[in-house]
C-alpha cells in the first residue's frame, strides 16, 4: 500500500496505462515539464519522453481535433483541457465528431480518446473557471462520462476509460487534488457503468459524484447522530449509469436525495429522480429532494461561492427537514 493524493493518483493511473500500452500518447497544455497546471502529470515526461507526452498549444480544438485523428488511425489518446469550462470551446469536436464517428462508420472506425479535465468549484476561481459540466457532456450519446471521488477511483477508474475503445470524459474535481488515500500495489482496473454504496443505511439514499461524495457522507455522520441511517451512494460513472444499485438502494430506504454539484436546470440529478419516478415510484416514501446549486454563475468571493455549492449543512439540513415528511 502507498498513500497517494488525488493528483498523484491521476499520475500512477497514466503510467499504468501508458506503459502497458506502448503506443498510448497525451497531448495538453503544460503537461509535460510543467507538470500539469494541477500537478497531475508530474513525472511522465521524464518516464515516457516528448514524442508521448506532448505539451500544445493554447487550443482546445486543436487538442482535440488531434488526438482524435490520431485516434482514427489506431494511436489511443489522453487529450487534456485544462478547464471543463474550456470545454465549450472544443464542443463541435467532442458532441458532433468524437461521439458520432464509431455510429456513422457502423463501428469501422472508434475513437479512443480519453478527455482528462479539471472540473468543479471551491478554489476562488469565478464563473469561467469553477463550473461543474458533468451535465453537459452526459446528455450526448456516443461519450462515457466518469467522476471519481477518491484516489482509488481515479486509478482504476482511469484504466477502464483508456481500455475502452469509445471517447470518455473524465472530470477531475479541483477541490479533491490534495485528498489522499492508500492505495493497493500493482495493476488497478475498474469498470465504467459501476456505482458503489460507500455507506449503507437504512433511512434514506443519498446519491453524489466527485467531490459531493464527500460531503454526502460527512452529512451521513451528522444525521447518524439524530438517528437518521443514511446510505451513501458514489455515482462514480454517469455514463453508463448504475441505476440498478441507485434503484435497489431506493427501494430498501423509500427515501432519494441527490446532492448536485452543478446547477439544478438539467443537472444530473434530474436524470436519477426521473428514473426513479418510472422505475420505483410505489416505493417512494415522499418526493425525490435535489440539492443542488441555483442557476446562476458561479461566484469568486469566498462567502458567495461556500453558500451557492452544496455544504454539508445544507445536506444535513434538507435531510432532516424532509425525512419524516
Amino acid at each position: 500500500m502507498a498513500e497517494l493524493s488525488y493528483r498523484d493518483a491521476v499520475a500512477r493511473g497514466i503510467a499504468q496505462e501508458m506503459r502497458r500500452d506502448p503506443s498510448l500518447v497525451m497531448l495538453g497544455e503544460d503537461i509535460a515539464a510543467a507538470g500539469g497546471v494541477f500537478k497531475t502529470t508530474v513525472g511522465l515526461l521524464d518516464e515516457f519522453g516528448p514524442l508521448r507526452v506532448r505539451d500544445t498549444p493554447i487550443s482546445e480544438q486543436a487538442i482535440l481535433g488531434a488526438a482524435m485523428g490520431a485516434a482514427m488511425t489506431g494511436v489511443p489518446v489522453i487529450a487534456e483541457i485544462m478547464f471543463s469550462d474550456f470545454l465549450a470551446v472544443c464542443f463541435d469536436i467532442l458532441a458532433n465528431q468524437m461521439a458520432k464517428t464509431r455510429y456513422m462508420t457502423a463501428g469501422q472506425v472508434t475513437v479512443p480518446v480519453v478527455v482528462r479535465t479539471a472540473n468543479g468549484g471551491g478554489s476562488r476561481f469565478g464563473a469561467q473557471h469553477s463550473q461543474s459540466v458533468e451535465n453537459w457532456t452526459m446528455m450526448i450519446p456516443g461519450l462515457k462520462v466518469v467522476a471519481p471521488s477518491n484516489p482509488v477511483d481515479v486509478v482504476g477508474l482511469m484504466a477502464a476509460a483508456v481500455r475502452d475503445p469509445d471517447p470518455v470524459v473524465f472530470f477531475e474535481h479541483k477541490s479533491l487534488m490534495a485528498r489522499k488515500a492508500e492505495i493497493p500495489e500493482g495493476e488497478l482496473v475498474d469498470r465504467l457503468g459501476t456505482a458503489r454504496v460507500v455507506r449503507p443505511g437504512r433511512d434514506c439514499t443519498i446519491v453524489a459524484v466527485a467531490l459531493m461524495v464527500e460531503r454526502a457522507l460527512q452529512a451521513a455522520d451528522e444525521l447518524a447522530g439524530d438517528g437518521i441511517e443514511a446510505e451513501v451512494i458514489d455515482v462514480r460513472s454517469l455514463v453508463p449509469l448504475d441505476a440498478r444499485t441507485i434503484l435497489d438502494s431506493v427501494v430498501k430506504t423509500g427515501r432519494l436525495y441527490t446532492v448536485e454539484e452543478n446547477p439544478r436546470l438539467c443537472g444530473w440529478g434530474a436524470e436519477i429522480a426521473s428514473i426513479a419516478a418510472d422505475e420505483v415510484f410505489w416505493d417512494l416514501d415522499g418526493p425525490v429532494v435535489r440539492i443542488a446549486t441555483p442557476h446562476i454563475p458561479l461566484p469568486a468571493a469566498d462567502a458567495l461561492e461556500d453558500e451557492t455549492i452544496p455544504s454539508v449543512a445544507r445536506i444535513y439540513e434538507t435531510i432532516r427537514r424532509t425525512a419524516d415528511q
